[in-house]
């Protein structure tokens, strides 16, 4: 049964972060989901999301200076140190958050033979790591068109490849069907073959990123084939609001008074 998460970053980015979970939580959601958790204690995320009911269903791996354009670092061969470091801090928090998964981003590399080896050398060791918790690492194919030029891997084939290599049961594919209606399109034959390998989805309407409606994606459909095909994750809310985000959920309103 489709379960919704509010993205606290893209939903509520005009609210202090714990405010956001009191937003979330007001809005009717139940999981909520974020870029970064790592500016503030875990405990007190955890304090917040606890008095107010909320699963926090994913958050990622610190991505090297997200200011300075950088999308994630598991692919750079001089980063190792680095990147290592963010595995050991991430987990540090999933495990007070009661996180069950990490988003791990590859990076906008030029994908070559060298930096394919060191990205499936760190996501074999994210993946260890994270196995000894219980915690699934999650790969992500992000459209190259519109959103992220450079990133390592834009289709799901390309992300798939690169989890075949790594061989790790705990390793799954986040399929954000905003990136890949841009960037492959066919949703419901792709979701219904790849279901077996998703650990997570995100959505946004195309084009714009903004709530479901706002674009050409058939929502009220594809949700219903995607509860239909059996899917009992999560689907986080990654979309930037048209509007009055309150305003603009009345697209969720059936499933999130089924929550």
């Amino acid at each position: 049964m489709v379960r919704l998460a509010a993205n606290l970053s893209t939903m509520f980015p005009h609210l202090p972060f714990l405010e956001r979970f009191d937003a979330a939580a007001d809005a009717g959601f139940k999981g909520v989901e974020f870029l970064f958790p790592y500016e503030l204690p875990a405990t007190t995320i955890a304090e917040r999301a606890d008095r107010r009911g909320l699963d926090i269903v994913l958050f990622n791996l610190p991505a090297g200076d997200w200011d300075a354009g950088e999308r994630g670092i598991a692919a750079m061969s001089d980063r190792v140190a680095d990147f290592r470091a963010s595995v050991a801090l991430a987990l540090e928090y999933a495990r007070v958050l009661r996180c069950p998964r990490l988003h791990l981003m590859a990076g906008k590399v030029r994908a070559d033979e060298e930096a394919r080896a060191m990205l499936v050398k760190n996501i074999t060791y994210a993946a260890d790591a994270a196995a000894r918790d219980g915690i699934d690492i999650l790969v992500e194919p992000i459209n190259t068109r519109v959103d992220m030029p450079g990133y390592f891997y834009a289709t799901s084939a390309e992300a798939l490849s690169v989890m075949d290599e790594v061989a790790r049961p705990n390793v799954r594919l986040q399929y954000d069907i905003y990136h890949m209606q841009i960037m492959e399109g066919d949703l419901a034959r792709t979701i219904a073959r790849l279901l077996p390998r998703i650990g997570h989805m995100q959505l946004a309407d195309n084009p714009g990123r903004a709530e479901p409606g706002s674009g050409e994606i058939n929502y009220p459909w594809l949700l219903r084939h995607i509860d239909r095909l059996g899917y009992s994750g999560w689907i986080g809310c990654e979309y930037r609001p048209a509007s009055d985000t309150r305003a603009g959920l009345t697209w969720a309103e059936s499933f999130l008074a089924r929550d």
